[in-house]
């Protein structure tokens, strides 16, 4: 039944990708609408809205999800509680195909609450006191953008509809109730905290839900309804939350020892950067880097995967080194990945992230943006070229010597295939999609290629500098991600304590012992006082019973 699932998922989405072109060719849009109910002037529908954003962006998903399947064949294998992790993939795939096809809020709630369910169960996976304190911070953090989804619904019910698609106007509540549900599902700044802490799932669920569907949920869902942002003064405050993002992920990264956590960083930056250019409008070239970006980033999350299974589950990168000889396949689709992630010029990420570079050199934007969003590109490459020279390039460590197994033929196959996809993605969709005239001078054209090539120095002093001599409070800084874990932890911790005194003292104490135990024991009472009775009603009306018996037989003789 898996099998089938995965070939279902792969030629659908290679059908979806051929019918997304279509679309796109020929300007086509089909919507189709069910009314269910009609409650006063309130209708209540369910909408499907298919154009080639929609058609493409479900492509991408099933093929990731086929490949992720296919890695996880093996990587599970073993695997106690194996059929329930399939069936959450599943559940977690029809929960965002749910979202993507319908604009209906309704569905986007089911699809959007799916979502964060879902990746809480996956999160808790490995039922650990740490995997568990990671799941409660990320469904915490997600129930804030579905109360946002459900005040928009109530916002939307004076409307008589909830389908966002028939609407052009700005409403101002509406957009920001939006962005707040985009910012916690995308772990923007200042809800960034649970995209690392996620980091305790399985890697297959990492590559799959924090890399490339969950994670640009709430991306998607402002691509969706841009007409929104057209005409609104949160941009502003969009552009500069999101270059915070991009700052603190790429700063934070160049300290972090944990690979899955440096390349949950990096998907934080990258989000970060999706969310700076649909502030300034720019919906096409954010839905390019979306696509390509969860292409290589769920490469690298696959990669890391293996190494982190082949080496007795450790993950700490201070204990690899050498393993270039052990993973020569792995390796060469890592590098072109994290290539690829950098904006190395003629790989897949080039294409976007360098014309994102040009549009902002060439917009109308202040010197201080320009600066961080060229610092953040800065710290992009000197944390990828650190991490590949302390994983692949370095000494061989004495923790190598505990390799003995060699490259999976299954997680091969996946890395492979997935690897020739986004190596063709980034030329292909950038004829497709790009119409933009880009006129700038020499200097500020070379520019992106000079900070890359200053990444790789920046990169190369970091992998060989001794961070232990560092003192206490900048490790703290920088260990909990600008003191957010902290601010977290303390808001959590007092309302989560106070509920559980109540919980003891309300719900296990007076509650159930005043009206359970307390019915109880009256129950029980009432009972034998009742049978006693019964009792003596039966030995008094059975000396009547013999008379009137005796009496009877009397009178027959």
């Amino acid at each position: 039944m898996l099998i089938m699932n995965i070939f279902f998922f792969f030629f659908f989405s290679l059908m979806m990708f051929f019918l997304s072109l279509i679309f796109l060719n020929y300007d086509l849009v089909i919507m189709m609408e069910w009314v269910l109910l009609n409650f006063n002037s309130v209708k209540m529908e369910f909408v499907i809205y298919l154009d080639w954003i929609s058609l493409m962006f479900l492509s991408l998903v099933l093929m990731i999800s086929s490949m992720v399947l296919i890695y996880s064949l093996e990587y599970m294998k073993g695997d106690i509680n194996i059929k329930r992790f399939f069936l959450l993939l599943m559940l977690f795939v029809i929960s965002m195909l749910l979202m993507i096809f319908s604009p209906n809020l309704m569905s986007i709630l089911l699809g959007w609450d799916g979502l964060g369910l879902i990746s809480y169960c996956l999160v808790i996976y490995y039922q650990s006191w740490m995997s568990y304190n990671s799941g409660m911070f990320t469904v915490l953090l997600n129930r804030i953008g579905d109360i946002m989804i459900l005040m928009m619904i109530s916002l939307m019910f004076m409307l008589g509809t909830w389908n966002l698609m028939l609407f052009d106007f700005n409403f101002f509540l509406v957009f920001l109730m939006m962005l707040l549900g985009a910012f916690t599902k995308s772990a923007q700044f200042p809800f960034s905290v649970w995209l690392p802490l996620a980091m305790a799932a399985p890697t297959p669920v990492s590559s799959l839900v924090h890399s490339s569907t969950l994670v640009t949920a709430g991306v998607y869902l402002l691509i969706r309804f841009n007409f929104l942002m057209m005409n609104n003064d949160l941009m502003n405050m969009m552009l500069f939350i999101s270059m915070i993002t991009m700052l603190m992920a790429g700063l934070m990264a160049n300290f972090e020892f944990d690979l899955k956590k440096i390349i949950a960083y990096s998907t934080l930056s990258q989000l970060g950067l999706m969310m700076m250019i649909l502030s300034i409008k720019m919906f096409n070239l954010g839905f390019f880097h979306l696509l390509i970006h969860a292409m290589f980033k769920s490469l690298l999350f696959m990669c890391s995967g293996i190494m982190i299974h082949s080496m007795c589950n450790n993950q700490d990168i201070r204990y690899m080194g050498g393993l270039i000889n052990y993973f020569p396949i792995v390796c060469m689709i890592f590098f072109i990945s994290f290539f690829s992630l950098c904006g190395f010029p003629f790989f897949s990420g080039f294409y976007s992230k360098d014309l994102i570079m040009e549009i902002f050199l060439m917009s109308k934007m202040n010197f201080f943006s320009v600066v961080m969003l060229m610092v953040a590109t800065l710290f992009t490459v000197s944390y990828s070229v650190r991490l590949m020279i302390l994983v692949y390039m370095n000494y061989m460590n004495k923790m190598n010597y505990m390799i003995l197994m060699n490259e999976d033929y299954l997680m091969s196959l996946s890395l492979i295939f997935l690897y020739f996809y986004s190596l063709m993605m980034g030329y292909c969709l950038i004829n497709l999609i790009n119409s933009l005239l880009i006129i700038l001078n020499l200097f500020e054209k070379m520019f992106v290629l000079q900070i890359c090539l200053l990444g790789i120095f920046m990169g190369w002093y970091f992998s060989v500098k001794n961070w232990i001599k560092l003192s206490i409070y900048m490790k703290f800084f920088f260990s909990s991600m600008w003191g957010l874990n902290i601010f977290y932890n303390k808001i959590s911790f007092y309302p989560l304590k106070f509920s559980m005194n109540l919980y003891k003292i309300v719900d296990k104490g007076m509650i159930e012992y005043l009206f359970v135990y307390g019915y109880k024991n009256s129950f029980l009472s009432e009972l034998i006082i009742f049978l006693k009775m019964m009792n003596n009603f039966v030995y008094n009306n059975m000396f009547y019973f013999f008379f009137l018996l005796i009496l009877f037989s009397y009178f027959l003789i």
